[in-house]
């Protein structure tokens, strides 16, 4: 079992896959995008995989695969079947914009991945394309219907809540009546955007005045839900929650097959409870979203032995920060560091 030193059992890594996305959301990236890593930067497949059998012999037992979009990255499919066949790892997930799921959700429950969270951070058509500066709602709502027909469960919903994006949260209720979807509503976070980094902020970057507390989300959902005769949403007993990693608090309305749920790495964070790694695209570790310190890993795989990588896991598990102290901005973005 792997610790921190402040006795929190770390048992989750988080993978990017890569740094490239086929949409440009603003609140992820800039509007011309973030410069693209050259190739030899990039972890390959195979460093990726060793090291993640080093942190599985480290302790750790669940990964999740991240981007950018991890689904623009070749060979996949095969990636999530190497994984998924390491000793001592109990589940690998997926997250993703669902725009590419349709084509690859058979092939990937046939790999031995089940764990998906679709991101979709509206219902409106067109307000769908312009936080995604383009993107086709249609392709990510079929994406999310080729889950449930592939039998991928529990399939969540990400949802970033903003204050100016104009969002039908009660939309996103009414996802979870008829089927067994998980909608988790996560308030707006602030990474990226400090000057110097590789990443210029996006055009519509993170302010106070766009974040939207968990508190108020709730209330509105309740206020909504009421008014449109669904009832108000009930807390769900941590037993009786969808299985999962991380720390949502989550929520049923009336006789609803799915749940809600809010992430609030703000309103009321969740540090004391953090359970998780971040290995980049180009091969840095990162134990906490929050702060820029990052190990390279990537030389360490290119010119050190495996017992050399299990020393990195174990730096960054004695470097992980209590808290991130209400830390505003990062030098890098969001799908630099991985989603």
């Amino acid at each position: 079992m792997a610790t921190d030193s402040y006795g929190r059992r770390i048992d989750y890594l988080r993978i990017s896959l890569t740094d490239r996305c086929n949409l440009r959301c603003v609140y992820c990236m800039p509007a011309k995008g973030v410069p693209w890593k050259p190739h030899d930067e990039i972890l390959t497949l195979e460093e990726i995989e060793r090291f993640a059998a080093a942190a599985v012999s480290e302790g750790i037992s669940k990964i999740r695969l991240t981007g950018g979009e991890p689904l623009v990255r070749k060979g996949v499919v095969g990636h999530v079947r190497r994984l998924k066949a390491l000793t001592g790892l109990e589940a690998i997930a997926l997250t993703t914009n669902g725009t590419l799921l349709e084509r690859y959700a058979v092939p990937l429950v046939e790999a031995g991945l089940t764990r998906v969270n679709v991101s979709i951070d509206s219902l409106d058509p067109a307000v769908f394309e312009r936080v995604t500066r383009g993107g086709k709602l249609t392709d990510a709502l079929a994406g999310l219907d080729a889950a449930f027909e592939a039998g991928m469960g529990p399939i969540k919903v990400n949802a970033v809540v903003v204050r100016s994006l104009e969002q039908d949260l009660l939309g996103f209720a009414r996802m979870t009546l008829g089927r067994p979807v998980h909608v988790r509503f996560i308030e707006y976070m602030p990474v990226g955007g400090v000057g110097g980094g590789e990443c210029e902020p996006a055009s519509e970057g993170w302010t106070q005045a766009d974040h939207v507390p968990a508190d108020e989300i709730l209330e509105r959902l309740t206020a909504a839900g009421v008014a449109a005769g669904i009832g108000a949403p009930e807390p769900v007993q941590r037993g009786d929650a969808p299985g999962g990693w991380g720390p949502a608090r989550y929520y049923r309305f009336p006789g609803a097959e799915g749940t809600v749920g809010v992430i609030t790495p703000l309103s009321h964070h969740f540090c004391g409870e953090c359970n998780r790694l971040r290995l980049t695209a180009d091969g840095r570790l990162r134990a906490c979203l929050f702060s820029d310190e990052e190990i390279d890993v990537r030389t360490v795989l290119r010119e050190g032995t495996d017992s050399d990588v299990r020393d990195v896991i174990r730096a960054a598990l004695a470097t992980k920060p209590e808290s991130h102290s209400m830390r505003v901005g990062t030098t890098r973005g969001m799908s630099q560091i991985g989603g």
